[in-house]
C-alpha cells in the first residue's frame, strides 16, 4: 500500500484496522545472493539500495532482536555534515544529501527537520577551533559559516549570557542544513521498502558462525538454520568485532555507552541544534516538546546499553550551566546505546579477511546521521565486489599503513 492522504482518509473512515504489516515478517530460505548481519538504519538501508540500485532481491537482512531496537533507536536524531576532512565531508554529506529526499523516496515521513546547527564556543581557543573547521567546511564545498556572539545568542535566546555566566556565547559554526530526523522512522521505512522489494527480514536471527571454504564466505550458521551466501556484509555495529573475529580479523574497535535524556514536553524554546564545546553536552526539541539531550560517552568499555547516575550528572550539569532555567524541567526517560569506537573516531568501510566479506561498522557517534551513505556504500561493495570511491579512504587497511582520517584531531569530535 502507497501511503498517501487518500489512504489515509479511507483508512481512517474503517477506524485504522486494516493497515498491512509495513514489512513481511520473514523466515529464511536455505540461499541468498547477499546476506546482511545487523538490521539497524545501515542494515536495511544496504538491502533497500542493493535492490533498488543494484537489482539484488534475494537479499536477506539477519537481526538478532527486532528492527528499531538497537542504536538506531538509542540515539539523539542529528544530521549534520560539519566535518573537517575532505573524505568525512564526502562520506557525510552523502547521508544528508540522501536524507534530504528519503521520505518522498521511501514513501514513508522519517520527519528530516533541517533547523539548522551551531556549535558554540566560550573561549578564544575555541572561537579559534570554529574559525579553522568553517573554514575547512567552506573549502570542501559545505555550507558552513562562523557566527558572533551576537548572532549565536540570537538563535539560543535562553542562553546563560550573564556577566558572571561561566560559558557565554562567544559564537560558533553554523551548518543550516542540518537537523534532526525521526530515528525508528528511518529504520521503519527502509524496512518497509526493502521488504516491498522482495528483501527478506527476519528478526530474532542470531548469527552463530561464518562459514569460509577456500578463502570465500559460503554461508552463515544461525540459530534459525544455516544459511548459504557468497556475498556478506557486516552491520552490526558494537556486535561486529566478535562476527569479525570468527572469520580471523580483528578490529580496533572498542565499545562504550552513550546516554541520552528526554525531558518533559515544553512549549516551543529551542528552534536548532545546539552543542556547547565547552560542557560537551547538545540538545535539542522534539516535535513533541521533549527536549533532547546528550553529551560525552562514560568511558568504561561495556556492552550493556543501560544509563547511570555519574554520567547523568555530568550531562545535566552542562545543561544546567547554559540555560538556569531548564532546572524546572522534570526528565521523562534516560537510555544507553553501545557505540564502536576507532582510534581516529572515523567508520570502518570495506573488505575483511575471507573473499566476499565487507564491513560496515566502527562509527561511534556518527551512525544515525551516516546511515543512507552507509547503506549506499556497503551495497556498492557486496554488489561488485570492490570499493566505492567515498568508501576507499575508509578501508580497514588505513590502520596498517597509517594513513588516517582522524576527525578526533580535525573537528573535535570526543568519539
Amino acid at each position: 500500500m502507497k501511503y498517501s492522504a487518500v489512504t489515509l482518509a479511507r483508512e481512517a473512515l474503517r477506524g485504522h484496522r486494516h493497515w498491512p504489516e509495513a514489512w513481511a515478517k520473514a523466515r529464511p530460505k536455505a540461499a541468498y545472493d547477499a546476506v546482511i548481519v545487523g538490521g539497524g538504519g545501515h542494515g536495511l538501508a544496504t538491502a533497500y539500495y542493493l535492490a533498488k540500485t543494484h537489482g539484488l532481491s534475494r537479499v536477506a537482512v539477519l537481526e538478532k532482536g527486532w528492527i528499531g531496537g538497537g542504536n538506531t533507536g538509542r540515539n539523539t536524531t542529528v544530521i549534520r555534515s560539519n566535518y573537517f576532512y575532505p573524505e568525512s565531508v564526502a562520506l557525510y554529506d552523502l547521508a544528508l544529501r540522501l536524507y534530504e529526499g528519503l521520505s518522498r523516496e521511501l514513501n514513508y515521513n522519517v520527519m528530516l527537520s533541517q533547523r539548522g546547527m551551531l556549535i558554540a564556543a566560550h573561549t578564544p581557543a575555541q572561537m579559534e577551533i570554529c574559525n579553522r573547521i568553517a573554514n575547512a567546511m567552506q573549502l570542501n564545498g559545505v555550507d558552513g559559516r562562523l557566527m558572533d556572539a551576537e548572532e549565536a545568542a540570537a538563535r539560543v535566546p535562553l542562553a546563560n549570557q550573564a556577566a558572571d555566566a561561566r560559558y557565554r556565547l562567544m559564537g560558533g559554526i553554523w551548518q543550516g542544513r542540518a537537523g534532526v530526523a525521526r530515528h525508528d522512522a528511518v529504520a521503519w521505512g527502509y524496512a518497509r521498502a526493502a521488504s516491498r522489494m522482495g528483501v527478506d527480514i527476519i528478526e530474532g536471527c542470531d548469527v552463530q558462525d561464518i562459514v569460509v571454504e577456500a578463502g570465500r564466505v559460503t554461508g552463515v550458521e544461525t540459530n534459525l538454520g544455516p544459511i548459504r551466501t557468497n556475498r556478506l556484509g557486516l552491520a552490526a555495529a558494537g556486535a561486529t568485532p566478535g562476527l569479525a573475529a570468527k572469520v580471523g580479523v580483528r578490529l580496533p574497535i572498542h565499545t562504550y555507552a552513550l546516554q541520552a535524556f528526554v525531558s518533559e514536553p515544553v512549549k516551543p524554546i529551542l528552534d536548532t541544534v545546539l552543542l556547547y564545546l565547552g560542557t560537551g553536552t547538545y540538545l535539542s526539541q522534539s516535535d513533541k516538546g521533549e527536549l533532547v539531550i546528550g553529551g560525552g560517552l562514560d568511558r568504561v568499555p561495556t556492552h550493556g546499553q543501560k544509563g547511570n547516575l555519574p554520567a547523568q550528572e555530568q550531562v545535566l550539569s552542562g545543561v544546567l550551566e547554559m540555560f538556569p532555567s531548564f532546572g524546572q524541567l522534570k526528565l521523562l526517560r534516560q537510555w544507553g546505546g553501545v557505540v564502536d569506537v576507532v582510534p581516529d573516531s572515523s567508520p570502518i568501510l570495506g573488505p575483511a579477511g575471507p573473499e566476499g566479506v565487507f564491513l560496515n561498522c566502527g562509527w561511534g557517534t556518527g551512525g544515525f546521521k551516516a546511515i543512507p551513505a552507509g547503506g549506499t556504500l556497503l551495497a556498492h561493495m557486496l554488489a561488485t565486489g570492490d570499493h566505492h570511491a567515498i568508501s576507499r579512504p575508509f578501508d580497514l587497511d588505513r590502520f596498517r599503513t597509517g594513513r588516517l582520517i582522524d576527525e578526533a584531531a580535525g573537528s573535535g569530535i570526543a568519539h
